[in-house]
């Protein structure tokens, strides 16, 4: 089930975050950005674990992507691609989606790929030592 993340999922939400960046927790803080009419956290769950969550900043017609993560023993099952799916279907026909991905991350490149993100930019040493692709999408949603 997809929802909206409310306080009792941040401590799941943040260790999962830290399987993308060391100290996640110190990163964002989801009390205070919740608050905010602009930012947005998805959490999949089942049976009240955190199997994976989408966050997201929507400024006008521009979606930029935050981070998208899945608990590793539940990768493969569609959980990223529910949640992106999820997301796109709440945003206006003209919204252009941004991210980030690291140029050598195939299968996530992949993944956004079936959604109709294109390669629009490398930012060299974006993650370190590690070059970024800037993907964009807008949003059509008459399907992928």
């Amino acid at each position: 089930m997809i929802e909206q993340a409310v306080t009792k999922d941040y401590e799941q939400i943040y260790q999962l975050g830290n399987l993308l960046h060391d100290n996640f927790e110190n990163k964002y803080n989801f009390q205070e950005l919740q608050k905010e009419p602009y930012f947005h956290l998805l959490v999949y769950k089942e049976n009240n674990q955190v199997l994976g969550f989408l966050s997201y900043v929507k400024l006008l017609e521009t979606v930029d992507i935050l981070d998208i993560v899945v608990d590793e023993q539940n990768r493969h099952q569609k959980i990223a691609t529910n949640l992106i799916d999820y997301m796109i279907s709440g945003l206006d026909e003209n919204d252009a989606i941004l991210l980030e991905v690291a140029t050598e991350n195939q299968i996530a490149i992949s993944l956004y790929e079936k959604f109709g993100f294109k390669i629009i930019h490398t930012r060299k040493k974006y993650y370190g030592k590690k070059d970024a692709y800037v993907m964009e999408r807008v949003v059509n949603n008459e399907g992928h």
